[in-house]
């Protein structure tokens, strides 16, 4: 069951690790699944994704206080405006428009009513 474990946190830390680069896939909700699994697996995977100093810092925040930095609202606000200005200039229907916008609006709101 370890070996899962490891392969879920494996998996999760790919895709939040893509999900630095690309504006629609979140980071730190799967670095915290890939943190969740480690911890389930293995001390070792925990413990160096605990500490590592780009990954660590947003898990611990989290974990420490349900927060998210300034600097990491601001940049996933502007990843959503980008992306639904994207689709905006590729002509997407107006009711995927709509539907995206009302999508990026709720995970804006709960991303700025947690604390810094």
């Amino acid at each position: 069951m370890r070996a899962l474990w490891a392969a879920l946190g494996v998996l999760a830390l790919g895709l939040g690790m893509a999900g630095i680069v690309l504006p629609l896939l979140p980071t730190v909700p799967f670095l915290l699944l890939a943190a969740w699994c480690f911890a389930r697996s293995s001390a070792r995977l925990h413990g160096w994704l605990m500490q590592h100093p780009l990954l660590g810092p947003p898990i611990r925040d989290w974990d420490a206080r349900g927060a998210v930095s300034r600097r990491a609202k601001i940049a996933a606000s502007g990843s959503m405006l980008a992306v639904w200005v994207g689709s905006l200039l590729f002509g997407v229907p107006v009711f995927v428009l709509g539907l995206q916008a009302a999508t990026l609006g709720c995970v804006a709101i709960f991303i700025w009513t947690r604390p810094d």
